[in-house]
């Protein structure tokens, strides 16, 4: 394998495959608990200084998928009262589409003074895209989300989430009801400089 990988062969490697399915596309079967845990054990292998293990998981599914939903809607209305009906009902169903949410929980332990924040952050980061390419590369679909629920205090602590700990991403699977658009990538060349000193 390092010998191929040492080569200038141009052919397609699976990762130029790679394509997030939107949500709402993201219908049944899930995968089941077997190769859900097939899935993280790739997930897993990403790079981690200090073999920290700074991420673990939380599955989201079932009726659970729908209870978080309407918590969601609750406090979309304490925060504005105002939120028209269309607001209320996306985060109403914004854990309902996929079968499968897992979400990647960055665990930040305050008293590491070794391994900077910043990295294990990135580490678990890695986690939510290896996670993608193992659903993929078992037949699923995914997408990596995060919006407000990822970031809100009241939301993080219904799910469980410390305060020492971040959500990395939510990571919709579930099986494709569509093959997913392929869509303009940037040009690596423009985004490569050269150090000049």
């Amino acid at each position: 394998m390092t010998a191929s990988a040492n080569t200038p062969d141009s052919a397609l490697i699976p990762l130029d495959f790679r394509r997030s399915v939107p949500a709402r596309q993201l219908g049944e079967p899930g995968p089941d608990d077997a190769t859900l845990l097939r899935m993280l054990r790739s997930a897993v292998r990403v790079p981690d200084h200090g073999k920290r293990v700074p991420f673990r998981f939380l599955r989201i599914q079932g009726d659970a998928r729908a209870r978080l939903g309407e918590a969601l809607a609750a406090l979309t209305l304490q925060r504005d009262p105002a939120a028209g009906s269309a607001v209320v009902d996306k985060d109403r169903q914004r854990f309902t589409h996929a079968p499968l949410v897992v979400a990647v929980i960055a665990v930040l332990d305050p008293d590491d003074a070794q391994i900077p924040e910043q990295e294990r952050l990135l580490s678990a980061g890695c986690v939510c895209f290896a996670l993608l390419q193992a659903a993929q590369s078992l037949g699923f679909g995914a997408n990596w989300i995060t919006g407000w629920p990822a970031y809100d205090d009241q939301a993080r602590r219904l799910l469980g989430v410390a305060a020492h700990e971040r959500v990395a991403g939510f990571i919709h699977i579930g099986t494709p009801q569509l093959e997913a658009p392929e869509r303009e990538r940037p040009d690596p060349a423009a985004l490569l400089t050269d150090l000049a000193l």
